[in-house]
């Protein structure tokens, strides 16, 4: 059901200036809804290149331009933070704490005596 009503808006706007991610905005993406939201941290770490909606001050104008935003190219935003994206995102900040500089080298890793991360 909420799935049905984040896709039957036109825009989600996302008042916020102080969540720190806004799950909402995924949720809204997923659906093919545009997001319109304040160029804040979350916001504009998620849709804050134009793709998948549009940050501003100024909500209303904000809210304006996300509507030229093409509902396929929202989707495909949301897709970005699927649980395996996130897990993906996640052991890289894990690897380069480790000083493992990537997951897709497995030689190197192999040569080098370090832990190995895989998500599979």
């Amino acid at each position: 059901e909420l799935a049905e009503i984040y896709a039957s808006a036109d825009v989600f706007v996302f008042p916020s200036r102080t969540d720190t991610f806004g799950n909402v905005i995924i949720e809204a993406l997923a659906s093919g809804t545009p997001v319109a939201a304040y160029p804040v941290t979350g916001p504009i770490d998620i849709v804050g290149d134009g793709v998948g909606g549009a940050v501003s001050n100024d909500l209303g104008a904000a809210a304006m331009k996300a509507l030229g935003v093409d509902r396929a190219e929202a989707r495909q935003r949301a897709m970005r933070y699927s649980w395996k994206a996130c897990a993906e995102m996640f052991l890289d900040v894990v690897e380069e704490a480790l000083g493992i500089t990537s997951r897709r080298a497995d030689q190197d890793r192999l040569a080098t005596g370090r832990p190995r991360l895989v998500l599979e």
